[in-house]
């Protein structure tokens, strides 16, 4: 057995360096307050199946990047849009 280890960082805490994350966090911006004629809209299903995780889970903000008021406005459309059948509650496989 030899005690050739790799360094720990300084930073502290599991995961080892900053290169084995899995989620690289890209700048991110508000898709709503940069295209002032985008609209959140509960028929717009496309759109808003971006929000939304392959298990019918909101995203978060820090993954979509939209601002509080327009992730909001997202979270009521998607709720809304659940109500009317046309997202699902949740994706549940059939097996």
């Amino acid at each position: 057995m030899s005690d050739e280890r790799p360094e720990r960082s300084s930073s502290g805490g599991e995961g080892g360096e900053r290169g084995d994350r899995k989620f690289f966090a890209k700048p991110k911006f508000c898709q709503f307050c940069a295209d002032k004629t985008l609209t959140i809209d509960y028929k717009k299903v496309d759109l808003l199946r971006k929000y939304v995780t392959e298990d019918g889970n909101l995203r978060p903000r820090r993954q979509t990047g939209a601002c509080a008021k327009h992730q909001r406005l997202v979270a009521a459309a998607v709720k809304q849009a659940r109500h009317v059948a046309l997202l699902p509650f949740a994706n549940r496989g059939v097996d």
